[in-house]
């Protein structure tokens, strides 16, 4: 894993070779009044933290909600608004410490922009493809068995289940990208942090979905994830490209085709499928995110994101160009400075220009 970390952290330098150097740097710190290294290393930390406490209040809120009014469908959303109020408030206050007139909207890292729906839009399309990519083959050998529910409660769940990964997936990218990674880039550079967050992201998706038991290959999975997930934040400087990418992931791999979700198959609705094969083609009981043609999918999509955001990382990452060279307003000589002053302090007297020609001749005469 943590050669693979190393050999990730290369590529990720070559890849974003173009970006602009975001590693600390102690000296224009001091010179802008920004924080120091130790304070944005326990921003980190510290919004981190709140993040797993935040998960465990929003869960058990929503547990009682659902127990205490009987709607267990709707425990994924209930717990995903929540999610995503806790740590947005505590995002926000966090912010407080290192300036305080930051916007809301700029802290959990949705800024408003005007290509913020083509950004989410285009996510979208990276994501399904992705998916579609790693189903392919495994339609192709003829293991995939799908069942189809379409009693009206599968209707029903397909919408509630399209709404909590629409904010399940909101939630996840403001915890691990709106805030702690932004931090984390400002403090040891954005090579590195983005394998830390991609490990981050891996080994908190098998210790808590896969139950720690997670094959090689889902941990190599979710490294690349976290690796496309940072990549998308890399390239816009927002969460709208990473948004859209993250709940395609999710929605078309557990709700439209029916696979299990990093083990995890309640999100399953009107398509339910079973992939029965070699592990190394369907992922076993993990489903597609153990399966080898995924992380193919996954590699491919890295380049496909970084091509179709050549614009955005221009307009986002890239400095505005200031001029140089010699100044062009050189003094004019001494002299003629003298003139002016002179005819500012005693302007000269009026003149008046009399017309050459006499006013009492007609034109129409005869020049003698």
């Amino acid at each position: 894993m943590w050669l693979f970390a190393l050999v990730s952290g290369v590529a990720i330098r070559l890849t974003f070779k173009e970006l602009p150097s975001l590693s600390y740097d102690p000296e224009f710190a001091a010179q802008t009044g920004g924080p120091r290294r130790s304070l944005l290393l326990a921003l980190f930390v510290t919004s981190l933290t709140w993040v797993i406490v935040a998960a465990m209040l929003a869960a058990r809120a929503a547990r009682g909600l659902v127990l205490r009014f009987d709607v267990p469908d709707l425990y994924l959303l209930l717990d995903a608004v929540f999610l995503v109020f806790l740590v947005s408030v505590g995002f926000s206050m966090l912010q407080f410490v290192v300036a305080r007139n930051t916007p809301f909207r700029e802290t959990i890292g949705l800024p408003v922009r005007a290509s913020a729906k083509t950004e989410w839009t285009t996510g979208v399309a990276i994501g399904w493809g992705a998916i579609l990519l790693s189903v392919l083959p495994v339609a192709l050998a003829g293991d995939l068995h799908a069942r189809l529910w379409v009693e009206p409660r599968a209707l029903w769940l397909l919408v509630i289940h399209l709404a909590a990964a629409g904010v399940l997936t909101l939630a996840s990218e403001i915890a691990l990208f709106g805030y702690p990674y932004r931090r984390l880039i400002e403090a040891i550079g954005s090579s590195w942090a983005t394998v830390v967050m991609a490990l981050l992201f891996a080994m908190a998706g098998s210790f808590t979905q896969f139950g720690g038991g997670g094959t090689r290959t889902s941990n190599l999975t979710a490294v690349l994830l976290g690796l496309l997930l940072c990549s998308a934040w890399l390239r816009t400087r927002g969460l709208w490209l990473g948004w859209g990418l993250h709940f395609a992931w999710i929605a078309s791999l557990g709700i439209l085709f029916g696979f299990p979700v990093s083990g995890i198959e309640t999100l399953a609705s009107v398509v339910q499928t079973r992939a029965i094969g070699a592990e190394w083609l369907t992922g076993g009981d993990l489903g597609l995110e153990g399966a080898m043609f995924t992380v193919i999918a996954l590699g491919a999509a890295i380049a496909v994101l970084v091509r179709a955001s050549r614009d955005w990382s221009w307009e986002y990452n890239h400095r505005p160009i200031v001029s140089g060279g010699y100044p062009m307003d050189v003094a004019p000589p001494a002299a003629h400075t003298a003139m002016e002053q002179a005819a500012v302090a005693k302007p000269p007297a009026l003149v008046q220009i009399l017309p050459t020609t006499p006013q009492t001749r007609s034109v129409s005469d005869e020049v003698r």
